[in-house]
């Protein structure tokens, strides 16, 4: 299933930014950050597999130790709640790309823009659409 996915997308020149999967025995989930989200809802729509939309945080980070770490302690002393996170190295310029569902996601742009204000390579970016298969 998942070869027939992603060449559904490769045939459409999709970009994929990140990706995660998960299996259980009753299902499977694949939660993927794409470069064009409306083109991937068409061709899932195509194929006939269910999906759901989700806002999540993208914050494009240094790829060194602690970097995911720093942001989940800034969101964590403002209380805001990490459903799930994950990241890429697959970023511009040798960076990470650490995607997270945060209970809130205006609160925690305001407040990681707040603190990245200095170093403006680390500026939290929001895409709207995660797309999930499940």
């Amino acid at each position: 299933m998942l070869a027939q996915v992603l060449g559904e997308f490769a045939r459409a020149k999709i970009n994929v930014i990140a990706m995660t999967m998960m299996d259980s025995v009753e299902h499977g989930v694949m939660r993927v950050i794409f470069e064009t989200p409306e083109r991937a809802r068409e061709v899932l729509t195509r194929l006939n597999m269910p999906l759901n939309e989700t806002e999540v945080l993208c914050v494009d980070l240094d790829n060194k130790p602690g970097a995911l770490a720093a942001v989940a302690e800034k969101l964590a002393k403002n209380h805001i709640n990490i459903s799930y996170a994950y990241c890429t190295a697959g970023a511009k310029g040798g960076r990470t790309t650490g995607v997270l569902k945060v209970a809130d996601v205006k609160k925690s742009t305001k407040v990681l823009q707040e603190s990245y204000k200095k170093d403006s390579k680390s500026q939290p970016v929001i895409r709207r659409s995660q797309v999930s298969r499940n």
